[in-house]
């Protein structure tokens, strides 16, 4: 979790707030550490941005939810991550 709090440039209890809230679910290590898929950490990205705009955590997600959905409707994956 360190490393990809590091890498996103977030701390550690902001990517637990995003597993809580559903919007991630990271696959553990045999040693209990957390693995980010590419797709979570773009989603943890897309949320920072959001918060950081004064978007709540909740509607943040809710938001992501719907943009890959979007995404998926119109044949674009991940399109509604932003980088």
């Amino acid at each position: 979790m360190g490393r990809a709090a590091e890498m996103l440039e977030v701390t550690q209890p902001f990517l637990r707030s995003l597993e809580e809230a559903g919007l991630i679910d990271p696959q553990r290590s045999t040693g209990g550490h957390r693995r980010y898929s590419r797709r979570q950490l773009r989603r943890a990205q897309r949320a920072r941005e959001l918060i950081d705009q004064g978007t709540p955590v909740a509607a943040a997600c809710r938001i992501i939810t719907l943009e890959d959905q979007l995404a998926e409707h119109t044949g674009h994956p991940e399109s509604g991550a932003q980088s």
